[in-house]
C-alpha cells in the first residue's frame, strides 16, 4: 500500500499531467497530424555501444520515416527535432499536444549489458506492474535528470523509484486501444521485414506517452548492443527498411481510423451476380441503400469492404461468404459494408473477419446520428 506521502505524490503528479495536457485536448478532424519524435539528442546521447550513439541512429531513422510520409498529401508532419539538439521530455509531449496531433510516434534504440538480445519492441502506455520491465522504463524516463529544475517540473516523479511509476495515471485511457492497434501494425511489419525481427508489444509507464493526450507509441527499433541489429541500424538499407515498416503502419492506421483509405475496388468476374448500373441517381427506390440508425446514445461502426461502379447483388457468395452486407450509392460509386454494431471491440472483430476472408484493405467507418465521423471521434 502507499504511504500518505507517496499518495500525495501520485495525486499531485496526476493533476500536473492533466492540467498541462487538457488545453490541447480537442483534436482537429480536418487534418491527420503525426508528430515524429527522434529520441534523445544534444547532451543526451542515449545508449552508446560499438561506437554508435542512440541519438544519431534515432534521428536518421526518424527523418527517413518523415521523408516517406511527406509523400502522402493527407498527412501533416511535425518533428520534435530534426537536428542534434536536446529537447526536454515534457516539451516533446507539449509539442504534440499544442498541435492537436492525431498520433505521437517516438523512436528509440534499445540496449542491454549482454550482446545477445536483439530485435524491435513497440511500447504503449501501461500501468500493470506484473511484467514491468523496470530497466526500460527507467532508461527512457531518466532523461529528466538532464533538465533544469526537473524536481519542480515533474512534481516528485523519480524514474529510479518503481513506486512513483504508479503516479503515471493515464490521462489518455481512451486512446490505449488505438495505441495498441498502431503498435500491432508496426510489429507486424517488422515481422515481415528482412531487417529487424519483432519482439512484440509491451506496456510500460513511460512519461512521454502518458503526457501526450493522443494515441502514441515508443518504438525501440533495435539493440545498439547487438552485433546483429547494428548491421541494420548503421546501414542506409537497414534504416530505410525500418523506416518503411513504421511509415506503412502509420498510413495503414490513418486509413483504418479516418476512413479515407482505399478499400478494395472490385473487378467483377462473370460468375458474380452483377446487375448493370442502369439506375438513375435520383431513383433511390431501386438502389437499396443501407439504413443508418439514428443512434443518439452512441456510435455505429461498419466495415467498408469495397467499392464498385456496378451494382452487385447483396448475396454472401459475392462477398467471399460474408453475410450481413449492406450497400450505399454515393458519388456514383457503390460502396459495400459488412456488419453493423455499436460496440467498438465487436467492430474490430468484424474487421478481422473481413480481412481473414481476403479483404486486406478493408477498414472501419463510424456514424453518429446518421452522419459519418472519424473512428477516433466515435471512440471518444
Amino acid at each position: 500500500m502507499f504511504s500518505k506521502n507517496k499518495f500525495k505524490v501520485t495525486i499531485t503528479l496526476f493533476f500536473a499531467i492533466f492540467s498541462f495536457s487538457f488545453a490541447g485536448f480537442a483534436q482537429s478532424s480536418s487534418k491527420f497530424i503525426v508528430v515524429l519524435d527522434a529520441g534523445h539528442g544534444g547532451k543526451d546521447d542515449g545508449a552508446k555501444y560499438n561506437g554508435n550513439k542512440e541519438k544519431d541512429l534515432t534521428l536518421a531513422v526518424t527523418l527517413k520515416v518523415g521523408k516517406l510520409l511527406e509523400q502522402n498529401p493527407s498527412v501533416d508532419l511535425i518533428y520534435t527535432r530534426k537536428t542534434d539538439e536536446f529537447i526536454e521530455l515534457r516539451e516533446r509531449a507539449k509539442i504534440a499536444n499544442r498541435a492537436n496531433a492525431n498520433l505521437f510516434v517516438s523512436i528509440h534504440c534499445n540496449a542491454n549489458k549482454s550482446s545477445t538480445p536483439n530485435g524491435s519492441e513497440t511500447y504503449v502506455m501501461g500501468m500493470s506492474r506484473a511484467n514491468m520491465n523496470f530497466e526500460v522504463s527507467k532508461a527512457e524516463n531518466s532523461v529528466i535528470f538532464l533538465e533544469d529544475n526537473y524536481k519542480k517540473a515533474y512534481k516528485g516523479f523519480d524514474p529510479n523509484n518503481p513506486e512513483t511509476l504508479i503516479g503515471l495515471k493515464m490521462v489518455q485511457e481512451n486512446n490505449l486501444t488505438s495505441s495498441i492497434d498502431l503498435a500491432n501494425k508496426i510489429q507486424n511489419n517488422f515481422s515481415n521485414s528482412s531487417a529487424i525481427k519483432s519482439r512484440g508489444i509491451k506496456q510500460e509507464p513511460l512519461w512521454v506517452l502518458d503526457a501526450s493526450i493522443m494515441p502514441g507509441v515508443l518504438i525501440e527499433i533495435g539493440f545498439v548492443s547487438s552485433p546483429i541489429d547494428v548491421v541494420f541500424l548503421e546501414s542506409e538499407n537497414g534504416q530505410n527498411d525500418i523506416a518503411k515498416s513504421i511509415a506503412d503502419a502509420i498510413v495503414s492506421y490513418k486509413n483504418e481510423y479516418f476512413g479515407d483509405g482505399g478499400a478494395e475496388f472490385l473487378e467483377e468476374k462473370p460468375s458474380q451476380n452483377v446487375i448493370e448500373n442502369k439506375i438513375k441517381v435520383n431513383d433511390s427506390s431501386q438502389i437499396n441503400t443501407p439504413i443508418i440508425i439514428k443512434d443518439t446514445l452512441g456510435s455505429i461502426y461498419k466495415v467498408q469492404l469495397s467499392a464498385s461502379k456496378k451494382k452487385i447483388a447483396l448475396e454472401s457468395k459475392n462477398f467471399k461468404g460474408l453475410k450481413n452486407v449492406s450497400m450505399l450509392y454515393e458519388d456514383q460509386i457503390y460502396k459495400y459494408f459488412f456488419g453493423e454494431t455499436t460496440d467498438y471491440m465487436e467492430a474490430k472483430n468484424q474487421l478481422k473477419e473481413a480481412k481473414s476472408k481476403g479483404y486486406d484493405s478493408a477498414f472501419l467507418i463510424a456514424y453518429k446520428n446518421g452522419k459519418k465521423i472519424s473512428i477516433q471521434e466515435a471512440i471518444k
